[in-house]
C-alpha cells in the first residue's frame, strides 16, 4: 500500500469527537526525481460510481476492469495514480453487497487505489460506518473537504492527499455532492454539515498554494469532485449547454480556483471528457466523468514543469473495459490475478445463498428506459435507470411495501411510495424465469427498515410534487424530477411532463382507489426508511404523523412478496398521466375536450399504446358501468379527446375514465356536469293567452319563463293574456 501525506484540519479532541479514524500517514515517493530540465509525465487512472460491481453472473468484467486500469498503469509505472470520484461501495451487486462490500474494498485495493473523494453512497450505513469499519478495511483515504462537524467548520474527514510523484507533489482535494443528506438516511448524518464543493475545493487549494508549509503545500492540484453534469440534460450534451443549464455543475466548471490543474467528476453517472476554459486565462483544463460501474475508465494526462509547478499540457479520454480474457490479464498482470482470486472467492460465497431460486417471472420488469424504440410494438433497447420516468418495477415494488404492511399490526398502509434511486437492477426473466435471491437482492440492495407513516391528502399531493425537484433552499438538484414508483391503487394527473418545469403547481388531482383525494383525507403510507426521513429531497414526509417502524427489513420483505405472488407477470399501466388542462365544467349535451399525453411506458416490453375507450362514470363509482363516450385513438402515447357529455346527463360530479390499451393504463379525470339550458322554439309577437305560471300558444301550453312578460293583464273569456316578446319558450 503507498503512503500519502494527509491533511486534517481541526483540534484532535474534535477529530475524536468525530470518531475519525484515518491515520496520517508518512509521504513516500513513487518513484526517485526526475531530470529538472525534463517535463514530468503524471498520469491519473480513476473510475467513479462502481458500485460494488462484482457480477455473478459475469464475474469476469469486474477482472477485466483490473486488466483495464493495469494496462493503463503499465505505459507510465513509475508515473502513474489510480483515483476515484467516490460512490465504491453501496448500491452494489449481491456478491458485493451480502459481504457487506468488504469484497469490492479487497479489490480496489489489489489494484492500488491511492485516494478517493467520499461519495454519497458511502454514507449509506451512516457517518459512523465509513469513518469506522470502512476506513479501517480499505487501504485508501477518503476524502471530504466539504463534509463539516454539524454547526461547525471542523472537518470530518480529510480534506486532501498528497502523493509525490518524480519530485511533484500531487495533491487531490475531495469533496462530495452537498445533495448528500437527501440521498441517504438523514439520521445517519444528522451530525454533519455538507457545503459548497466549489467553496470547499476554492479553499483548500489556495491553502495548499499560498507558500506556508504549516497548512500542507504541492505543486499540482487535482480535484476529485462527487458530482457532475446534470442528470436533467440529454446525454450527449456539449459542455457549452451544461454550463448554460447553470446548476452545480456550472459552478464548478467556471469558478473552480484556477490553479486546479484537473477536475475529475462522478454522481450523475454521465461519461464524458472536456477540455474546459479556465476563467478568462485562456487556458483550459479536463473536465472528466468515466459514466458509471466501471465500464469505463478515466485516464487524465499532465505534463508537468517539476521546477515551477506548472502544468504545460494535459488530455482526458475515457477508455472501454479491456475485452481481454480474464486468462489473458491474469498471465500478464500480478494485481488482476489478486483481484480475481477476490472476484472469485466472493462469487462463490455468494453463491451459496444468492443461487436459491425465490421466485419466477413471466417476462422483463424493468426500471424505466431511455434511448431505446418500439420494436414490434414493444419498447426495446436503452439504457436502464432513467430515474425521471415512471416504471413497471418502481410500480410493482410500490405493490409490495404496500402488501407487505398492509396487516394491522404492520402498520396498515394503504398505498405504497419508492424512490427510483433504490432500484439498481431488473427482474429479467432469462431463459427459464427463475429468480434467484441474489437476482432479488439486487433490486432493492440498500438495506431500508420499512416503515409505514400517515399522510393527509395536502401532503400526499405534495410529496407527487416534489417530484419535481428542490433542495432545502430552493435550489434545483442535478437531477431535477424524480419518478416516484407508487402502488396500483393510486393514480394522478399532472400539468406537464417537463422535468425542468417550476414545481409548485403541477399536480392537478390525484385518486386513490379511485377516490379523489381531498385535502383533509388521511392514508396510510409503506415506504423505505429513506423516504420516510425525507430523503430526495421528499420533504413532505418528515410531516407524515404515526410514524411506525415494521422490523422489516426491505431485501427480506421483498424476497418474501416475490415469492407468495409467482409468477410475476409485469403491469403496463402507468400511475400518471398528463393533460393540457382539467375539463373542469361541461354542459349537458355538449363536447368534452382534452388532450392526454405521456400515457406510454419506457420499460422494457412495455406495449406501444393504440387507443383509449372513454366513459363517464358517477364521482366515487370508479369501476360503474358508467356512461360510453366513445372510443379515441393513441399516437405517440397522447390521445385527443373530444366526446359529447349526453344531452339526458343528469347535472352532478362525475369521472372520465380513460381506459388505454393495450397498457392497460386507466387515466381518471375529474369532471363537472351542469343541465342543459332549456331549448325553447322561436315565437312571433303575437298575443297568447294562458293562466297562472302558463301561456297558450296556437293550441300548446307552454310554461312562461323570463321572457314571457305580463303585460297590463286583461280580463277575457280566456282569463289573463300575456304578450310574448321575441324569443325563446320551451314544452
Amino acid at each position: 500500500m503507498n503512503h500519502r501525506t494527509l491533511r486534517q484540519r481541526g483540534s484532535a479532541a474534535a477529530a475524536a469527537a468525530l470518531s475519525v479514524s484515518l491515520a496520517v500517514p508518512v509521504a513516500v515517493s513513487l518513484a526517485g526525481p526526475a531530470a529538472a530540465a525534463d517535463p514530468v509525465q503524471i498520469d491519473i487512472v480513476d473510475i467513479n460510481d462502481f458500485h460494488g460491481r462484482i457480477d455473478m453472473a459475469a464475474p469476469d468484467t469486474a477482472v477485466q476492469l483490473a486488466g483495464t486500469v493495469e494496462e493503463l498503469k503499465s505505459r507510465n509505472p513509475e508515473g502513474t495514480i489510480f483515483a476515484s470520484v467516490g460512490d465504491n461501495i453501496g448500491a452494489s451487486l449481491f456478491a458485493s453487497s451480502v459481504a457487506g462490500d468488504q469484497p469490492t474494498i479487497d479489490l480496489l485495493d489489489a489494484l492500488d487505489l491511492q485516494v478517493s473523494a467520499v461519495g454519497n453512497h458511502e454514507f449509506d450505513q451512516g457517518y459512523a460506518d465509513l469513518t469506522g469499519r470502512v476506513a479501517d478495511a480499505a487501504g485508501w483515504d477518503y476524502l471530504g473537504a466539504n463534509v463539516y462537524a454539524e454547526g461547525t467548520t471542523t472537518p470530518a474527514l480529510p480534506e486532501y492527499a498528497v502523493v509525490p510523484v518524480q519530485g511533484v507533489d500531487v495533491a487531490f482535494v475531495g469533496v462530495v455532492t452537498q445533495e448528500t443528506p437527501t440521498l441517504v438516511t438523514p439520521a445517519g448524518v444528522a451530525d454533519l454539515d455538507f457545503g459548497s464543493p466549489v467553496e470547499a475545493l476554492n479553499r483548500v487549494t489556495g491553502e495548499l498554494k499560498d507558500g506556508d508549509p504549516a497548512n500542507g503545500e504541492a505543486d499540482v492540484v487535482v480535484a476529485l469532485v462527487h458530482d457532475g453534469a446534470s442528470a436533467g440534460t440529454p446525454d450527449g450534451s456539449t459542455l457549452e449547454e451544461e454550463v448554460a443549464a447553470g446548476g452545480v455543475f456550472a459552478d464548478i466548471v467556471t469558478d473552480s480556483d484556477p490553479r486546479i490543474a484537473a477536475i475529475l467528476t462522478g454522481h450523475t453517472h454521465k461519461q464524458y471528457a472536456w477540455d474546459a476554459p479556465v476563467g478568462d486565462t485562456g487556458k483550459t483544463r479536463p473536465v472528466i466523468q468515466t459514466g458509471s460501474y466501471g465500464e469505463h475508465v478515466g485516464h487524465v494526462s499532465l505534463s508537468v514543469d517539476p521546477t515551477t509547478g506548472e502544468v504545460l499540457d494535459a488530455s482526458a479520454r475515457n477508455v472501454a473495459r479491456t475485452a481481454r480474457t480474464a486468462a489473458d490479464l491474469v498471465a500478464a498482470y500480478p494485481a488482476v490475478a489478486e483481484a480475481k482470486r477476490i472476484v472469485d472467492a466472493a462469487v462463490a460465497e455468494a453463491k451459496i445463498v444468492g443461487n436459491q431460486p425465490r421466485s419466477s417471472v413471466t417476462a422483463d420488469i424493468t426500471t424505466a428506459f431511455a434511448g431505446g424504440s418500439y420494436v414490434d410494438g414493444r419498447y426495446a433497447g436503452g439504457t436502464r435507470d432513467d430515474r425521471a420516468s415512471e416504471s413497471a418495477l418502481g410500480n410493482l415494488v410500490g405493490n409490495a411495501l404496500r402488501d407487505s404492511l398492509a396487516a394491522p399490526e404492520r402498520g396498515g398502509a394503504q398505498i405504497g411510495i419508492v424512490n427510483p434511486g433504490g432500484l439498481r437492477a431488473e427482474l429479467l426473466r432469462g431463459e427459464d424465469g427463475v429468480i434467484t435471491y441474489a437476482e432479488a437482492n439486487a433490486v432493492l440492495p440498500f438495506v431500508n427498515n420499512l416503515w409505514s407513516l400517515t399522510l393527509t391528502g395536502a401532503q400526499l399531493e405534495e410529496v407527487l410534487e416534489q417530484q419535481w425537484q428542490t433542495d432545502a433552499t430552493g435550489a434545483r438538484p442535478s437531477r431535477p424530477y424524480l419518478a416516484l414508483g407508487l402502488s396500483d391503487n393510486v393514480t394522478w394527473v399532472a400539468r406537464t411532463a417537463d422535468p425542468t418545469a417550476t414545481p409548485g403547481d403541477n399536480v392537478l388531482a390525484v385518486y386513490v382507489d379511485g377516490q379523489l383525494v381531498e385535502a383533509d383525507d388521511t392514508f396510510r403510507v409503506a415506504t423505505f426508511s429513506f423516504l420516510g426521513t425525507g430523503g430526495d429531497n421528499f420533504r413532505a414526509f418528515a410531516q407524515a404523523t404515526d410514524v411506525r417502524d415494521s422490523g422489516l427489513v426491505d431485501r427480506d420483505a421483498w424476497i418474501d412478496y416475490l415469492g407468495a405472488n409467482q409468477p410475476l407477470t409485469p403491469s403496463f399501466a402507468r400511475s400518471r398521466a398528463v393533460i393540457d388542462a382539467l375539463p373542469g365544467t361541461v354542459t349537458a349535451g355538449e363536447k368534452l375536450s382534452a388532450t392526454v399525453s405521456g400515457l406510454d411506458l419506457t420499460s422494457l416490453g412495455a406495449p406501444q399504446n393504440t387507443s383509449a375507450t372513454l366513459t363517464l362514470v358517477p364521482a366515487g363509482q370508479p369501476d360503474a358501468e358508467g356512461v360510453d363516450l366513445g372510443e379515441t385513438a393513441v399516437s405517440g402515447g397522447t390521445a385527443e379527446i373530444a366526446a359529447v357529455v349526453p344531452a339526458g346527463t343528469a347535472a352532478g360530479g362525475y369521472t372520465l375514465r380513460v381506459s388505454v390499451a393495450p397498457s392497460g393504463t386507466v387515466a381518471l379525470l375529474p369532471v363537472t356536469v351542469e343541465a342543459a339550458a332549456p331549448v325553447y322554439p322561436e315565437w312571433s309577437r303575437t298575443t297568447v293567452y294562458g293562466s297562472g305560471d302558463r301561456v297558450v300558444h296556437r293550441g300548446k301550453v307552454y310554461e312562461a319563463d323570463g321572457r314571457v312578460r305580463g303585460l297590463a293583464p286583461g280580463k277575457n273569456k280566456n282569463g289573463p293574456w300575456f304578450e310574448v316578446q321575441d324569443g325563446l319558450a320551451r314544452s
